[in-house]
């Protein structure tokens, strides 16, 4: 099971009821709060350095500059890590919920296409985007060549493997999760957030800060249901499969097909129904 982090939990007073009356207890609860990512980069005519406020989400503190560098990468922001001159967090009271990322160049991508309107909330990274048709970000990676093959069997065991993982679960039980998997099931570090897309993210932004992406012959396995932009990610990461707990939506389904991604929905209690890409499963 993966280290609970010290910042992602707190203990609250709680009032239990049960048939015998009420206790005054604690109770053990996720963080959330806010975090923004700021970006800033060289001026021209040596003038010192441009900065600029990207997004704010609430996320549960822990992994947050992976949490950055993943939302940059799977937004097209970033590239390739050799883009990044530093990352740090401002010396103030607000500085544990401000991740600054500082480019080496202007960034190549047009930045008014990721604004919200004011924050992303837990539930929805791409609530309040400025235009429909920035939702569909362009992919570096073609995942029609990845001839990953995966057994139904490796499947089936994935929601334990997942839940014995979910240190942060166990103690709250209101967290998702996000790891890699392959054909001996899961393959990494079980990543935690109260929000799905956040958990993604930190997985992704670890794995883009190592070199490690596209993420060929792997596939992501994710706590929640399959929404459009868990797909996306998965899309820009260059994973070939992702596979959910709960069902996916409808665009999810129209993006998996498209991006020739196989997509995997109810994955649990040894059966899962295949929504897209049914090649990948043996």
């Amino acid at each position: 099971m993966s280290k609970v982090d010290p910042a992602s939990t707190a203990s609250v007073p709680v009032k239990k009821v049960d048939g015998e009356g009420i206790a005054a207890a604690n109770d053990i609860v996720a963080v959330e709060e806010p975090l923004a990512i700021r970006l800033s980069w060289p001026a021209q005519g040596d003038i010192g350095r441009l900065a600029r406020d990207i997004a704010v989400t609430m996320r549960t503190p822990g992994r947050d500059e992976e949490l950055a560098l993943g939302f940059l990468f799977t937004e097209g922001v970033l590239h390739d890590f050799a883009e990044v001159a530093a990352i740090s967090r401002p010396d103030t009271d607000s500085g544990a919920n401000i991740v600054h990322v500082e480019l080496r160049t202007e960034p190549k991508t047009d930045l008014t296409r990721l604004e919200r309107n004011f924050y992303m909330s837990s539930s929805c990274g791409v609530c309040g985007k400025a235009s429909l048709e920035a939702i569909r970000t362009h992919a570096q990676f073609d995942l029609r060549s990845d001839d990953m093959r995966l057994h139904a069997d490796t499947l089936a065991r994935l929601p334990e493997q997942l839940l014995a993982g979910q240190a942060t679960f166990a103690g709250t039980g209101s967290v998702h999760a996000a790891a890699l998997f392959n054909r001996g099931g899961l393959c990494s570090d079980v990543y935690e957030d109260v929000g799905r897309h956040n958990a993604v993210d930190k997985l992704v932004g670890d794995l883009f800060r190592e070199g490690r992406l596209p993420l060929r012959g792997a596939g992501l396995f994710v706590s929640g249901r399959a929404s459009f932009e868990l797909v996306q990610k998965a899309r820009m990461a260059g994973c070939p499969m992702l596979a959910a707990v709960g069902a996916p939506s409808s665009l999810a389904i129209d993006l998996a097909w498209e991006a020739d991604m196989t997509l995997l929905g109810f994955v649990r209690g040894g059966r899962f129904n295949i929504y897209a890409g049914p090649a990948r499963i043996l």
